[in-house]
């Protein structure tokens, strides 16, 4: 997910996103690195998340190596988009700018402004390899969410945002944010009574699964603020 500036009418106050992450990988093995993968690239305004896909883990593959390698990939290429999209401002970013995500299979993100979530796009509304391109307007105090199935299989969209707009609201850092965020998923996953989105997918596909679905957990809180 990257910022594209775009001038609107003369504002030219400028914003800047900041963003933390935390991650809780599914299996503690030694020295496993996990299965998702993230990074985050203040200096060119862009993050990225990856879902690997855990059924290749009972075929004795590490499907985090191509999410890192995917991570790695997008992070390297960034530069090389931004040189095409960006103005001769160069990194800065206005105060209205659009949010361009690509999104591809399991992982998802959301925009929250002023509570509520006013952008959703998450793994229970697309299928494991469809890919779009969304751009959404953001302005400062708007509060991105992106994260693997892990986090929004187990958490509603009304639980993420309660717990990002407390988190921020208390001037943490959107680091600490990702992770209550997170922890907070961890624990649902961890539940075999908990009503989860999961559950209720399950119950649209025609099988009642019922508790919280263990998996690899990437959360990755950004704040859009002025500079």
């Amino acid at each position: 997910m990257a910022a594209d500036s775009d001038r609107i009418g003369i504002q030219e106050e400028k914003l800047t996103m900041m963003s933390g992450s935390f991650y809780i990988a599914k299996y503690g093995d030694l020295g496993s690195q996990g299965e998702d993968s993230h990074f985050i690239c203040e200096e060119m305004q862009t993050i990225g998340v990856a879902d690997g896909v855990g059924g290749w883990r009972m075929r004795s593959v590490d499907a985090g190596i191509y999410a890192r390698q995917l991570m790695n990939n997008s992070l390297l290429a960034t530069p090389l988009r931004l040189i095409h999209t960006v103005s001769h401002e160069s990194l800065n970013v206005f105060s209205y700018v659009d949010a361009a995500c690509c999104n591809i299979g399991d992982s998802g993100f959301m925009v929250i402004r002023q509570g509520a979530a006013i952008q959703i796009t998450n793994s229970a509304i697309l299928f494991q390899f469809s890919i779009s391109v969304i751009k959404v307007a953001v302005e400062a105090g708007d509060i991105i969410i992106a994260g693997t199935d892990g986090l929004f299989d187990n958490l509603y969209e009304s639980q993420i945002s309660e717990i990002a707009v407390t988190g921020i609201e208390q001037s943490l850092h959107p680091g600490d944010v990702a992770w209550q965020v997170a922890q907070q998923a961890y624990n649902i996953s961890m539940d075999k009574k908990a009503v989860t989105p999961f559950t209720q997918d399950s119950k649209m596909a025609g099988k009642w699964r019922i508790g919280g679905k263990r998996d690899d957990i990437t959360v990755i809180v950004s704040c859009i603020l002025h500079t």
